[in-house]
C-alpha cells in the first residue's frame, strides 16, 4: 500500500505516515457508505443522531489539547489559533446537535378531501472535498450539517493535512456514529477525482476557483448537486469617519489569521482618500509588531504551508513591484515564513488587487466617495466577504446593499467561528452556503406528499 508523510511546515520534519486512497478503496467507502445507510435504521431517528453528535462534542472537548497540536504540526499555524479551532469544531457539533430536530416540513392545505405535506430527507452519500487550512474546522463545518441531517459522509482531506480529520473520524465512531457513516479518504488529486466520480450523491468542495470548476463540470455530467466555496479577496471598506482604533487591529487580525491562507481573509484595504495616509501609517506600526515563528511556539504569525505556496506568494509581490507598487513593509521572507507584508500604490487592475496571494500580505487602495468604494469592492472576480467601517448607519446599509459579497460585516469582520452565520461566495467565490441553518437544509431535500382523503 503506498503512502504519504505528514510534515511540520515550520520545521520541515515528518511526524506521521498516512496511507493512499486508491481508487478502487474510494468505491468501496461508497458502497460501504451506501449499505451502512440501510443497515443503521436508527440513524433515521433525529434524536439519535443529535445524541451521537453531542457525544463527539464532548469527545472533541476532552481531546482538545491534543488535537490542537496535532492541528498546529500539520499546518503551521499558531497554538492560540489552532484552540480556536478545535472550539469552533465543539461549536459546529453542538450547533448541529440541537437543530436536527428543527429539520422540519410543512403542511398545504388543498382542501378538505387532501392532505398534502412535505417531508426533508437526506441525500444519502455525502462527498467532502476540504482544503489544508483549516482541516479540523471544515472536517466539522461540513461533517456536521452532514450528518444531523441523515447523510453518511466521506471526507477528502488535503494531502498536505489529513491528521485531524482522521482523527475526528475516529472520535466520531467511539461517540456513536455508526461505523461506516463517516469515512475519510486520503491522498491526493486522484483520490479526489475518484470520489467525485464514485456512486455519491452529493459534493462539497471547498477549495480554488480553477478546481472548483473541474468538480462543477464532473458533477455536472452526472446530475448530482455541488456546494462549491472558493477563493476570495476580501476588501475592508475603511470611510473617513472610522473608529480606526476598533477598524485598525480588525483589520490586521483579517489578513494574519492563518498566515494570511484564508478564503474569507481581508487582502484588500480600501480607504477613502482623506484618511488613507492616516489608516496606512497606522497598520503599517500594527503589522511591523507582528511576531512571527513556529507554530507551536504560539506567533502571530506561522510558516505558509508549502515551498510551492511560498512561491507563489513571493512571485506576486515581485510582480506588484514591477508594475510600480510600493512595499510599505515586510515582503522579506526565511525560509516559509513570509513577513506581514502591506503593499501600496496599488492599481485596481493589478494582480495583487484581483488574485488571491494566500499569504500575508495586504494590498492598500484609495476611494473618493461611497460610490466608488462600492466600484472598487466589486472590482474583483470574487464575492466571498466584505467589512464596511463606518460610523454613519445609512451609508453602512448602502454600501452593504451594493458590495457582491456573499457575507459583509459592519464594524467588525468575523465574529468567533460565525457558525449560525450562513457562509458562501457570490461570483468566482463559488455558490451554495455552509454553516448555519442554511448547510443543514442544504443537505437535505424535499418530498412532497399528496393524499387524496
Amino acid at each position: 500500500m503506498s503512502s504519504f508523510l505528514a510534515i511540520d511546515p515550520a520545521t520541515g520534519h515528518e511526524f506521521g505516515e498516512i496511507p493512499q486512497t486508491t481508487p478502487e478503496q474510494v468505491a468501496e467507502m461508497a458502497q460501504t457508505a451506501r449499505e451502512q445507510l440501510l443497515l443503521n435504521p436508527e440513524w433515521r431517528t433525529p434524536s439519535a443522531r443529535a445524541a451521537a453528535l453531542s457525544r463527539l462534542a464532548r469527545r472533541v472537548e476532552q481531546e482538545g489539547g491534543q488535537l490542537a497540536e496535532l492541528e498546529t504540526r500539520d499546518t503551521g499555524k499558531p497554538l492560540k489559533q489552532a484552540k480556536a479551532d478545535v472550539a469552533a469544531t465543539v461549536r459546529y457539533l453542538d450547533y448541529y446537535a440541537g437543530s436536527i430536530e428543527r429539520l422540519e416540513g410543512r403542511q398545504i392545505p388543498l382542501g378538505p378531501d387532501i392532505l398534502d405535506y412535505t417531508v426533508r430527507e437526506p441525500w444519502g452519500v455525502c462527498a467532502q472535498i476540504i482544503p489544508w487550512n483549516y482541516p479540523l474546522q471544515v472536517t466539522a463545518r461540513c461533517a456536521a450539517p452532514a450528518l444531523a441531517a441523515g447523510n453518511a459522509v466521506i471526507v477528502k482531506p488535503s494531502e498536505l493535512a489529513s491528521v485531524t480529520p482522521l482523527r475526528f473520524a475516529e472520535l466520531a465512531e467511539a461517540a456513536g456514529v455508526p461505523r461506516g457513516l463517516i469515512q475519510v479518504a486520503t491522498g491526493d488529486a486522484t483520490t479526489g477525482v475518484a470520489l467525485v466520480g464514485a456512486d455519491v450523491d452529493h459534493v462539497t468542495f471547498v477549495g480554488s476557483a480553477g478546481n472548483g470548476a473541474k468538480v462543477a463540470e464532473a458533477c455536472a455530467r452526472r446530475l448530482i448537486p455541488v456546494e462549491l466555496e472558493l477563493g476570495g479577496k476580501s476588501p475592508n471598506i475603511v470611510f473617513a469617519d472610522a473608529d480606526l482604533d476598533k477598524a485598525v487591529p480588525a483589520i490586521v487580525t483579517a489578513l494574519i489569521q492563518n498566515a494570511g491562507q484564508s478564503c474569507s481573509a481581508g487582502t484588500r484595504l480600501l480607504v477613502e482618500q482623506p484618511a488613507y495616509d492616516a489608516v496606512v501609517e497606522r497598520v503599517t506600526a500594527a503589522l511591523k509588531a507582528l511576531t512571527v515563528g513556529p507554530g507551536i511556539e504560539d506567533p502571530d504569525l506561522g510558516p505558509l504551508i508549502s515551498d510551492a505556496q511560498l512561491e507563489r506568494a513571493t512571485g506576486m509581490l515581485d510582480e506588484a513591484r514591477r508594475q510600480g507598487a510600493v512595499i510599505a513593509t515586510g515582503g522579506g521572507h526565511d525560509g516559509r515564513y513570509l513577513e506581514p507584508t502591506l503593499v501600496t500604490r496599488v492599481r485596481p487592475e493589478m494582480d495583487i488587487a484581483q488574485e488571491e496571494v494566500f499569504g500575508p500580505v495586504l494590498a492598500a487602495l484609495p476611494f473618493r466617495d461611497d460610490r466608488d468604494a462600492v466600484a472598487l469592492a466589486n472590482s474583483t472576480p470574487y464575492g466571498l466577504v466584505a467589512g464596511v467601517w463606518t460610523r454613519d448607519l445609512s451609508r453602512a446599509h448602502r454600501v452593504a446593499a451594493g458590495v457582491r459579497a456573499g457575507q459583509v460585516f459592519v464594524n467588525t469582520y468575523g465574529v468567533g467561528g460565525g457558525v449560525e452565520l450562513p457562509f458562501g461566495g457570490m461570483k468566482r467565490s463559488g455558490y451554495g452556503r455552509g454553516k448555519g441553518v442554511e448547510a443543514l437544509l442544504a443537505y437535505s431535500q424535499v418530498k412532497n406528499v399528496c393524499v387524496a382523503l
